[in-house]
């Protein structure tokens, strides 16, 4: 049986029409397929690979670690220096009201326990989130995204969420003293890069002060350098309660992270005891990568040259028929007329070697978000490739 019809037949799918490119091997900021055909990676993973496809520093990090110990036992029991390190690295880079962390394996992993540690701490069950949000497929972390079309079929759902406007400062007053928590990305991601002012961010940061409502930024997208700095958040000079982090945290392993208080933590380890508990969470392997992967962004200075390269993409792709660009960082939605246009160009961009992907909840749009590593001779390639899809999947 061919790897094709292993993969179709075999292995869950996702949607009905996966890109299906064989995967050989990727390097830097291409992905190689089996037949040797480049394709230059404008996604990095859905923002993961934000210093590109196996960075030679993650990889002997990964190689080193091999070859001391892999899981030894389930998270919080054992003294593991992978974890160690990676929770000294983190609350050194974050405010002091942010200096614990709980590693878990995914983006709504993090989610999902940072939801379970704010009714814990406030004792409170009513969860607002925004219209238009993602914030994962599980049980809990579907439940607060504002997607109507990903949930329906899931129902029932958590109960007492109530979901506000996004970027809509009249909106606020739905947080009460009922409220446990506000759950918001300081950039939404899957609705298409929509940026928030500062003046809303504030607001909500004083009204959930106000009320005792914790203040959770879900960071899984917008981490790690991709909006121009670390975290989206220290954009807008407002600092949450409890911070979820994913994605590009590993370097390309998966690992993810709810951070906050060592307080607020300490509510998880009694009444009752193991009020949150992870098999997996924390892995030594992806630990040493996610250190890793904080030191190439450090060494290189990757962070200093994400608007320059933003800019310059922005200024490339630049057409009549693009409706709007909703670009922070290297972080863009690049909207059209139409959905089918959008599928129509993410197609030819494939085809041409160009890898771009849509959003499922803004799907007139399409997205990029290139590696951090990205060179300007890639992003003038690159961009090549978009403005001629763009313009031989002009309606006729």
């Amino acid at each position: 049986m061919d790897s094709e019809r292993i993969f179709l037949d075999h292995v869950a799918q996702t949607t009905p029409y996966p890109l299906k490119v064989e995967v050989a091997r990727a390097e830097g900021t291409s992905i190689f397929d089996t037949a040797g055909k480049e394709y230059l990676d404008f996604i990095s993973g859905i923002a993961v690979s934000n210093i590109g496809h196996r960075h030679p520093h993650v990889v002997k990090a990964i190689k080193d670690q091999l070859d001391k110990y892999m899981h030894v036992m389930a998270y919080g029991e054992f003294i593991q220096s992978p974890q160690n390190r990676l929770a000294e690295k983190l609350a050194s880079l974050l405010p002091e009201q942010l200096s614990t962390s709980y590693f878990v394996n995914s983006g709504a992993e993090a989610n999902e326990g940072a939801l379970k540690l704010a009714k814990r701490v406030t004792g409170r069950t009513q969860i607002v989130s925004c219209k238009k949000s993602y914030h994962g497929g599980t049980h809990g972390a579907l439940s607060v995204s504002g997607n109507e079309m990903k949930k329906y079929a899931f129902r029932p759902l958590l109960p007492d969420v109530y979901f506000i406007e996004f970027n809509n400062i009249e909106d606020l007053e739905h947080i009460t003293k009922e409220t446990a928590c506000v759950i918001i990305e300081p950039i939404q991601g899957d609705a298409g890069v929509r940026i928030p002012s500062k003046a809303y961010l504030k607001a909500l940061r004083q009204k959930c002060t106000e009320t005792g409502a914790l203040l959770i930024f879900d960071e899984i997208q917008t981490g790690y350098g991709r909006t121009g700095s670390l975290f989206a958040f220290q954009q807008f000079d407002v600092i949450p309660d409890i911070l979820t982090i994913a994605k590009a945290m590993g370097g390309g392993m998966p690992i993810g992270a709810f951070i906050s208080s060592k307080a607020h933590m300490e509510q998880l380890t009694f009444n009752p005891v193991l009020g949150h508990i992870t098999t997996f969470g924390g892995h030594p392997v992806n630990c040493a990568a996610a250190v890793a992967n904080l030191e190439v962004i450090e060494n290189e200075n990757l962070i200093e040259g994400v608007e320059k390269k933003g800019q310059l993409i922005e200024s490339l792709i630049g057409h009549p028929d693009i409706i709007e660009i909703r670009r922070i960082g290297l972080m863009f939605a690049v909207e059209f007329k139409s959905a089918e246009r959008v599928a129509r160009i993410v197609n030819q961009c494939l085809k041409d070697g160009l890898i771009t992907f849509w959003f499922l909840s803004c799907p007139e749009s399409f997205r990029l978000a290139p590696p951090l590593t990205i060179s300007e001779v890639d992003i003038k390639r690159g961009c090549a490739i978009i403005k001629n899809a763009i313009e031989v999947t002009k309606e006729v």
